[in-house]
């Protein structure tokens, strides 16, 4: 639950020659610094363990448990549904709901107490300042291909945040904010009125809030490049706390998301526990298990704003929902015994490269939400093994608590939150400070088997000089080859653009049929309004580096002003399936400062050019849709 309503350039290229002329005094003595390197690395190891990474093995696996087919118990859902949507041109326009969320519902509530620990220093510190400073590449990350405007509050409704995110198909870009959607071409030009989820999801009727106009937060776009298909959610409730509580979807059963038809479902949260709310959903697509597949869903579970009570797994009949019949789902409910300090578990999705191969299991991921200022070591991974055809068969973690499949050991982080507040971000003009969700892995976390060598990719934000920050980006590369967890990961890197200050948090990964990696974020400071940049890799570049550095998407002109600091919630970077090379970033920002009144940009680049993409179809722009009247924004009781 995420919102609250009111009443209210790339950096230039610099050549080798600009850097300064050829002397021969400071090249005996960077060979020198590097001989004393090479001496201290040998000495810990570290070269040995880069080549093997760069070659791809994975003998440095973790200890993956997985329980036997049979040996838990799964619940299984029947969907309500399907009811179909025609044509989002003819959709009658119902306005979305006004609502009042004071705060962020999170693992761990503020304030806390007890004193602040000092965050530790990584080791080596000396050896890692002098390998950057002989291997830092000249920044040369490429300016976007295009930027356009999203949706806006003005379209959408006054709430904060906006859940920003979208993806991309052969001939359209779907983005979706709270608490509407619209469909775009691929240069950013509208081509439907924006479609609010209350409309959307009428045809199914009174039975669950997802029909009654009740589709309240956390948007989520999926395109199934698989089957050329389009997927659209939003959870749905009467009131929280309350009893009612469903995650609204739609599956589209053409290519084209305008035209449809859509087929609409609802799944009832755990029908056990009516009173549990699902939080923060995200969902992925998974090609296993065999023929069909499935989507993957995962939410947190909350009975009120203090309450956390687990984290809920599902896997949704991918065949019976891409064919428009009637849908069964498998769930588990993951208890807080079994997550110990983590939650908002993010499944693994994939675009480019190879599927995964038959029967590989789901892979789900999650870091600690842990005491503030502590210092963090472990990614938690979980194996989630579906089976349709005898659903007793399926398993998730361990055990009956459904404990962690393997644990791997990655660097230092402190988590970007204080025992007071998350809200940390500063702005120019202003003392208001801007929530971090530093508290867990961002969607999303990318699956690509390139070459035979299966990996995943994740990221997180983290905060540096706790507890004054700035905050920045932690992301990784696991190697998972035969769908087992690494001891460690085969990159990471807590990305500061060389310890510039700025505050980096709201990111997203992605990586393209290349193999080359970009994180798109949010960037602000006191200095600064809240824009947008990303920062990349090529995957020739010397590991445990964004090398290509960073650029600008899009400065923001304004600050956001009395939304409690929330801002964003999540963003959302995804591949081009024709090129396989273009990245597509969606973002918050705002173009003056104010309260509710955020905008969205949508913005494309790649590292290199590829071929011109092929639409299988051309679709038709229409005008820019004027803003649908919306209802006055007033408070909960």
């Amino acid at each position: 639950m995420k919102k609250r309503s009111t009443s209210q350039s790339a950096p230039a290229r610099r050549s080798l020659g600009e850097a300064g002329f050829f002397n021969i005094r400071v090249l005996i003595a960077a060979l020198l610094c590097l001989a004393a390197v090479t001496v201290a690395l040998f000495g810990m190891g570290a070269f040995s363990r880069a080549f093997a990474q760069a070659k791809g093995t994975n003998d440095n696996q973790s200890a993956t448990n997985q329980d036997a087919p049979g040996t838990q118990t799964p619940d299984m859902l029947g969907l309500v549904g399907p009811a179909v949507v025609s044509n989002l041109r003819d959709l009658p326009y119902i306005p979305p709901n006004a609502e009042t969320e004071e705060r962020r519902l999170a693992r761990y509530q503020f304030p806390g107490t007890g004193a602040l620990p000092s965050a530790p220093e990584t080791s080596s510190p000396r050896v890692q300042s002098l390998i950057k400073g002989l291997f830092q590449l000249v920044p040369s990350m490429p300016s976007p291909l295009l930027t356009a405007e999203g949706l806006s509050a003005a379209q959408a409704c006054a709430c904060a945040p906006p859940d920003s995110d979208g993806d991309v198909g052969p001939n359209h870009y779907v983005e979706a904010v709270n608490v509407a959607f619209g469909v775009f071409d691929k240069s950013g030009n509208p081509l439907s009125p924006v479609t609010t989820f209350n409309s959307f999801f009428q045809p199914l009727g009174t039975g669950t809030p997802c029909g009654t106009s009740q589709g309240k937060t956390d948007p989520f776009v999926l395109y199934d490049h698989l089957a050329d298909r389009w997927v659209v959610s939003i959870a749905a409730y009467d009131s929280f706390p309350g009893n009612s509580f469903y995650e609204c979807i739609g599956v589209s059963q053409s290519p084209d998301p305008v035209a449809g038809p859509w087929a609409l479902y609802a799944v009832q949260i755990d029908p056990a526990n009516p009173n549990q709310l699902g939080d923060y959903p995200k969902m992925a697509l998974w090609n296993n298990p065999a023929p069909s597949g499935a989507y993957h869903l995962t939410v947190n579970l909350f009975t009120n704003n203090t309450t956390f009570n687990g984290v809920r797994a599902f896997a949704l009949d991918r065949g019976s929902m891409l064919n428009g019949g009637p849908a069964n789902a498998i769930a588990f409910t993951i208890p807080p015994a079994g997550l110990g300090d983590s939650y908002s578990l993010v499944p693994a999705n994939f675009r480019t490269g190879t599927p995964p191969p038959a029967g590989r299991d789901e892979m789900v991921l999650a870091v600690d939400a842990a005491i503030p200022g502590a210092t963090l070591t472990n990614v938690h991974g979980w194996l989630f093994h579906v089976d349709f055809v005898t659903p007793a068969n399926s398993t998730i973690g361990i055990g009956a608590n459904h404990t962690p499949n393997a644990e791997i050991t990655v660097d230092p982080f402190v988590q970007a939150f204080t025992a007071t507040t998350s809200n940390l971000v500063p702005q120019q003009g202003t003392t208001q400070k801007l929530d971090t969700l530093g508290d867990k892995i961002m969607t999303p976390v990318v699956y690509q088997n390139r070459s035979g060598i299966e990996s995943l990719w994740a990221q997180q934000t983290v905060m540096l000089n706790f507890p004054n920050g700035p905050t920045a980006i932690n992301w990784y590369q696991f190697n998972v080859a035969g769908g087992t967890f690494p001891g460690t990961p085969v990159q990471q890197q807590i990305f500061s653009n060389g310890n510039d200050g700025l505050f980096r948090w709201m990111g997203s990964i992605a990586v393209d049929q290349k193999g080359n990696t970009a994180i798109g974020y949010s960037v602000s400071s006191s200095s600064m309004f809240p824009g947008i940049r990303y920062a990349g890799r090529l995957s020739s570049d010397p590991l445990n580096d964004l090398g290509q550095g960073e650029a600008t998407m899009f400065n923001g002109t304004g600050a956001q002003l009395a939304t409690n600091g929330r801002w964003g919630d999540y963003t959302m970077n995804t591949i081009d399936p024709v090129d396989g090379i273009t990245f597509f970033h969606v973002n918050e920002y705002y173009a003056t400062t104010g309260s509710f009144d955020w905008h969205t940009r949508i913005g494309t680049f790649q590292f290199s050019a590829g071929p011109t993409p092929t639409p299988t179809a051309t679709a038709i722009p229409r005008a820019t849709p004027t803003a649908r009247p919306r209802p006055t924004p007033h408070g909960r009781p």
